[in-house]
């Protein structure tokens, strides 16, 4: 559809007059994308120096040493999926610990300072200190050659349509290409050997490793081995066990067991060799490793087969290796592929680094997560050994696991999306579950952490984290967002509307207990959150100090309160609900106000809670909250507000892991995001691959002088940080509040252009500023809703509709439309 709109985009503005349509270029996104290649000028032997490949559910890691190509494997499917859920009597409901806590004296240091507290936190956290559940990594492939005849020259990464080549250097001085790819289709890696001019080359490589990964615990049951070194095939296939082990063996067989096959295939036979090791002994090639022995034209491929155990094969099939014409067709749809991902939306920018940050986590995004396949956990589909395993690579639902959601609506890409509505459907059962029988109430509260696999509990349900109440409609906030985005009533009916609801029927029935609302502690007619902790400070504390009326409940519970509203009005169901509509509208009536205290630098300033000093230093950007993601202010807040926010944002302190993305989101959102130091920040948060990991900023919060301030940077590829592009979209354009305001945080001195950004109320929008001034903007809508936008202009300039060059008369335009309708604002 886009190339077909870029084509009456141009008829049109021919039509309307004037020569502006010559300056109306589409951007070639992919073309764009290819000039942000990653290379690697030597070896790049470390896990975090590889290149980055992958399908949205398998994931590649290719690197390089001195003698040897390796590729580590994972895949967004494949967990070790036991689980613990002991001790389910013993956690008892939350009344009973609520009571106990009330009980402990408010005058203690730490609620910990009571012995019945600690041993209930202690014994409430042990299902979650078991090392599993946990991403499962597959396994890797290396390939051998002789350093006296080859040597490493480095890699390049071609992200607008994931191809890697290593380049190698021969004894005789000629340059080959080993060209390695994930097929977008299926899970299945392939290489090629060519020289320097793509030209299919004789074999160079004398031997091949298939590693199962040294992390497999002991109570697994051993992998098995299958060699056809005729064929040229190497395999293992490890079972992934349903039940827990039992005295340090693997447990019984269940029909839920899963399994999976890493099957290298080298076009040519192998064999064994025999060869004299460090000790003077001769010792034969060890099982999965094999030499390469024919000088026929290289080619080969590694699949992974996952899945139930019984859907995965017990023996290898033999296939005929794929032939130069095969591997072609490949490459070809696999450029089709990555095309018509690159064509969803595009910038133009002048700013290398930030324009480069935007297309590079697109690419990795698109490699990391897709409709169908488990929603990828903390760091995505790409581990070995421990890397991609802290904190169980899990579901973190206080930002870690929405954040890489948050670029899929502004970026036009609404169907990667679609794996975190999988997981909120998956989680609703145990969330509506632990509502009815821990709670005592209705509806779904969400857990703060969660795992991919068959779950009965809460898998945290210590009553510190496992208290914050921000998680509950944090969890269904971005089914709102898919639908705003969107349009889509059918997607709103069908899978947004039931997750949101559940999450109200919990909210308002958690605000009205007696303990929230009336009492002497309230002494007001609010109706409170009560108890709560704010996310990543403070856990639950003596007397319940800091743990009501969190910032971060009060956005988010807004926010979730007014999307159902108007999800009732949108799908006529008002009727039906108007008893819960009539809890909503009596807590939204007596709604507690956002806390605040004095600041002596900035005057008053928005904290994270009601009594807390304005000196905090933060890890998850809590003050801000109202501004995103509640939404409730922004740049369409007056004045005295937006006083207020900068003076929080210019006070506010945060230690870093969690704020590379948020918090420059946040200060984009009110127009005060300072790009060179956002600039600054990425640089400082750079890895060798070209993802940015999670870095430490600063003490006096959680860490103290002898932190590694890089101690995040090497458990895993951060997927979190794939959302780096959504602040640069909400810098060129945002419409959170439904209405388009263009440029509204980039430099007048910075050419920019964007293509297709999505916008609330479905429209795709592009524009381009020049010499610091906007030179046309133009509004696809997808569903006919009413367009609101500032003109870049102020009162002047004209809109064309229907054949028609109207003239802008007001700041702000309203202009009715209808599916499909084309309208381009110019200036003259």
């Amino acid at each position: 559809m886009k190339n077909t709109w870029s084509l009456l985009v141009l008829i049109f503005l021919v039509a309307v007059g004037g020569t502006f349509a010559q300056s109306v270029d589409s951007i070639d996104a992919a073309a764009r994308a290819k000039r942000h290649a990653l290379s690697m000028n030597k070896p790049a032997p470390r896990f975090f120096e590889g290149a980055l490949l992958g399908n949205g559910a398998l994931g590649a890691v290719v690197t390089t040493r001195p003698d040897a190509i390796v590729i580590y494997f994972g895949h967004n499917n494949v967990w070790d999926i036991r689980i613990a859920e002991r001790h389910k009597e013993e956690l008892r409901n939350f009344d009973y610990v609520f009571n106990k806590v009330k009980n402990i004296p408010a005058h203690s240091q730490h609620l910990t300072d009571d012995p019945w507290y600690a041993e209930y936190v202690r014994m409430a956290g042990d299902n979650y200190n078991k090392p599993y559940p946990r991403p499962f990594p597959c396994g890797s492939v290396l390939l051998g050659f002789d350093r006296r005849n080859i040597q490493v020259l480095g890699h390049t990464l071609d992200i607008s349509n994931g191809l890697c080549t290593v380049r190698l250097l021969t004894k005789a001085q000629q340059e080959l290409h080993l060209a390695l790819w994930v097929d977008m289709h299926a899970d299945n890696l392939r290489m090629q050997l060519t020289d320097s001019h793509g030209n299919s080359h004789p074999n160079i490589f004398d031997r091949i490793h298939v590693m199962p990964d040294p992390s497999i615990p002991a109570d697994l049951p051993p992998y098995t081995i299958h060699e056809d070194l005729a064929a040229g095939v190497l395999s293992f296939r490890q079972v992934l066990p349903h039940r827990e082990p039992v005295n340090g063996q693997a447990g019984a067989e269940h029909p839920k067991d899963k399994a999976f096959r890493l099957t290298a295939r080298i076009a040519g036979p192998l064999s064994k060799s025999i060869r004299m090791n460090w000790s003077g002994n001769r010792e034969t090639m060890a099982p999965l490793e094999a030499s390469l022995t024919s000088t026929a034209t290289f080619t080969a491929s590694i699949s992974l087969e996952e899945g139930l155990q019984h859907a995965v094969s017990t023996t290898v099939r033999s296939s005929p290796p794929e032939s130069a014409g095969d591997l072609a067709a490949v490459r070809a749809r696999n450029e089709a592929t990555w095309k018509d991902y690159w064509s969803k939306s595009a910038v133009a920018l002048n700013d290398t680094l930030l324009e480069e940050l935007w297309y590079r986590n697109l690419y990795f995004l698109n490699c990391a997560t897709k409709p169908g396949t488990t929603c990828p956990g903390l760091f995505a589909n790409w581990s070995y050994n421990r890397i991609g395993t802290a904190w169980h690579g899990d579901y973190h639902l206080n930002y870690n696991t929405q954040q890489p959601f948050w670029v899929t609506f502004s970026s036009n890409h609404l169907d990667k999306n679609l794996a975190y509505v999988d997981l909120v459907e998956k989680l609703l059962p145990v969330s509506k579950q632990w509502a009815r029988d821990y709670y005592g109430l209705p509806g779904a509260y969400f857990p703060h952490s969660a795992f991919p696999v068959d779950m009965t509990l809460n898998p945290y349900p210590l009553p510190d984290w496992g208290w914050e109440i921000c998680e509950t409609p944090w969890a269904v906030q971005g089914l709102w967002w898919h639908y705003r985005y969107s349009g889509d009533i059918d997607f709103l009916r069908t899978r947004a509307y039931e997750p949101i609801k559940a999450a109200v029927q919990f909210l308002t029935a958690y605000m009205k207990r007696a303990d929230a609302h009336g009492g002497p502690r309230w002494q007001d007619k609010n109706y409170h959150v009560f108890p709560s902790v704010p996310p990543e400070l403070y856990g639950l504390r003596p007397g319940f100090q800091y743990n009501y009326d969190c910032t971060a409940d009060l956005a988010l519970i807004k926010f979730i309160f007014h999307a159902f509203q108007q999800a009732t009005v949108v799908l006529g169901t008002a009727k039906t609900e108007r008893t819960l509509l009539a809890d909503v509208n009596e807590i939204l009536t007596h709604f507690p106000a956002y806390p605040t205290a004095p600041s002596k630098q900035y005057g008053e300033v928005l904290v994270a809670v009601p009594g807390e000093h304005d000196q905090v230093v933060y890890n998850v950007p809590n003050p801000l909250f109202s501004v995103f993601p509640g939404e409730d202010h922004g740049l369409h807040s007056d004045a005295k507000t937006l006083a207020l926010l900068t003076s929080t944002y210019n006070n506010q302190q945060n230690e870093g892991g969690n704020d590379l993305v948020f918090i420059n989101l946040q200060a984009a959102r009110i127009g005060k995001l300072d790009l060179e130091a956002f600039k600054r920040h990425i640089r400082y948060s750079l890895l060798p691959n070209g993802t940015a990991t999670d870095m430490v900023m600063q003490t006096h919060g959680r860490y103290g002088d002898q932190t590694d301030f890089a101690y995040m940077a090497d458990m895993g590829i951060w997927f979190e940080n794939f959302a780096l592009p959504a602040v640069v979209n909400e810098c060129l354009l945002q419409s959170y509040n439904g209405t388009l305001r263009l440029f509204p945080n980039w430099p007048n001195a910075t050419d920019a252009t964007f293509q297709t950004l999505r916008a609330a109320g479905a429209f795709l929008v592009t524009a381009t500023q020049h010499n610091g001034h906007v030179e046309y903007v133009r509004v696809l809508s997808e569903k006919g809703t009413d367009l609101r936008i500032l003109s870049p202009w102020g009162p002047k300039g004209f809109f064309h509709k229907g054949g028609k060059k109207i003239p802008i008369t007001t700041a702000e335009i309203t202009v009715r439309t209808r599916p499909g309708e084309l309208i381009v604002f110019t200036e003259h």
